[in-house]
């Protein structure tokens, strides 16, 4: 007798509301204009992320699974998955003012996002190795095409950099994934991390190979050092709005692949989290060092991601309990304080180049709003109290330090220290008086973005004073120990 496959609807929902998006975007787009349909992908991600709220599971109860637990909705897919639906509508939000200035004003954009999120979805609902690779492959081809929708000579750069790199690092994970099914036998996280109890020799040598590989994988992905060549060129080059969305929303979904995988599937394999520290602190040092030599705003913040990159990844070497929530923690703070930066920017700036760290000079005298909520991310992202950004931080470096990573720990808080040089200058420069009177920004009313950016600094305020009102879900050890579906 066949039996039935296990299709369940409720763990699909979420991605399949996003996935509808997708379409929508690619059928409609010759019948609608291309800011009804953002309209309609904001809806859809509002009710994805109302979906995946019904999801939650109380204590004692068994998550939502589909496909004999290759899709898994439990509550660590759930936080990560709210995330990236927040840091997704802040790109979609952004874009309806600035889309038609950066040349963007057509449904294929929406449609290449749509189709993005649905992968960075899967990846966060994946129970299996191979559901996280099409998610992660679905998610990279969106991102390659958004990278260079725009008709410009430095989007056609940045996107065929972004595409040659990115595909060396989806080959090497691949490879990785080979190498550890062919030492475990199994492709779900639990039967992974099952099988890592009693290898035999041979087979331990496949799995450190695998392990390592995947990590060099994931490092391409996050962005990593020495794997990050691409990500400065990439985030500078693409359209400010395209920029915000690859360093926020591919970013929280490469870290939930790579917690599914080293802080469930992998969490017993040897070597890796050596190797992590390694790349950990050559990614600190490389980031920090690199963004104070920046001249021009929006690739600081490039170089910036790549050092909150270093930061974020402490959080992997943590307990899955301590580290779990950590990196939960501040994988939301990280979004909406890199997503409001990015507004700004894409609001102020007059080419997609972005503006020089100069050309901030004075900005409170002439949009005192933008200038102050400038100055709160900036704080924030060079971890100042009170806003969110500290406690972020202080999670990610405790998770590090309790499980035994004292000298990278103390690296991180130097690197801390010396980002406060590139933050601070300029967040200074704000309130100075401006030396040229006839500067300009881009004018225009732009409520979608104001919107993005009140609501992204109010969070990180918020959240920061108090943090309970995130972390509070996050910290329950069951959530991020179960991560391997044990």
């Amino acid at each position: 007798m066949l039996t039935p496959p296990d299709v369940a609807l409720a763990p699909l929902l979420p991605i399949l509301l996003v996935l509808a998006g997708a379409v929508s975007s690619t059928v409609l787009g010759f019948h609608l204009p291309r800011r009804t349909l953002t309209a309609i992908n904001l809806v859809l991600l509002l009710l994805s992320a109302a979906a995946m709220a019904l999801l939650w599971s109380g204590p004692g109860e068994l998550p939502a699974t589909a496909f004999g637990g290759s899709l898994r909705a439990d509550n660590a897919a759930v936080l990560l998955g709210l995330t990236i639906v927040a840091g997704s509508m802040m790109a979609l939000l952004v874009s309806l003012d600035t889309a038609y200035r950066a040349r963007l004003s057509f449904p294929e954009f929406d449609a290449m996002l749509m189709y993005a999120v649905t992968g960075t979805l899967l990846i966060a609902f994946s129970g299996d190795l191979i559901v996280m690779l099409i998610g992660l492959e679905v998610m990279s081809l969106a991102s390659y095409v958004l990278a260079t929708l725009q008709d410009s000579r430095r989007a056609e750069e940045s996107g065929l950099k972004y595409f040659l790199l990115g595909s060396v690092g989806s080959a090497v994970l691949i490879y990785g994934l080979a190498l550890v099914y062919g030492a475990t036998g199994s492709l779900s996280y639990g039967g992974i991390a099952a099988a890592t109890a009693g290898l035999t020799p041979g087979n331990l040598g496949l799995l450190v190979g695998g392990a390592l590989l995947l990590l060099a994988g994931f490092g391409f992905k996050v962005a990593l050092a020495p794997f990050h060549q691409w990500t400065p060129d990439v985030y500078s080059g693409a359209p400010t709005t395209v920029s915000l969305f690859l360093s926020t929303v591919v970013k929280v979904a490469a870290f939930a692949g790579m917690l599914r995988v080293f802080g469930g599937a992998l969490q017993n394999a040897p070597f890796w989290a050596s190797a992590l520290q390694l790349l950990i602190a050559a990614t600190l040092i490389v980031g920090n060092a690199a963004s104070l030599f920046q001249t021009n705003f929006k690739r600081m913040l490039a170089y910036s991601a790549v050092a909150h990159t270093g930061f974020l990844a402490m959080a992997l070497l943590g307990t899955p309990g301590l580290g779990g929530a950590a990196l939960g923690y501040y994988l939301l703070v990280y979004t909406l304080m890199t997503g409001a930066a990015l507004a700004i920017v894409a609001a102020l700036q007059r080419t997609e180049a972005g503006m020089n760290i100069s050309d901030l000079r004075g900005l409170y005298h002439r949009h005192p709003g933008y200038a102050v909520a400038l100055a709160a991310c900036l704080a924030s992202l060079a971890g100042l109290p009170p806003f969110a950004g500290f406690f972020g931080k202080y999670l990610a470096f405790q998770a590090a330090f309790q499980n035994g990573y004292v000298w990278l720990s103390i690296l991180a808080v130097l690197a801390s220290v010396a980002a406060l040089v590139y933050y601070l200058r300029p967040a200074m420069l704000l309130f100075m008086p401006d030396r040229t009177p006839a500067r300009e920004y881009a004018h225009g009313q732009r409520p979608a973005t104001n919107l993005t950016v009140a609501l992204g600094v109010a969070a990180i305020t918020v959240l920061g004073l108090l943090p309970n009102l995130w972390y509070g879900w996050l910290a329950d050890p069951a959530i991020w120990e179960l991560l391997a579906g044990r």
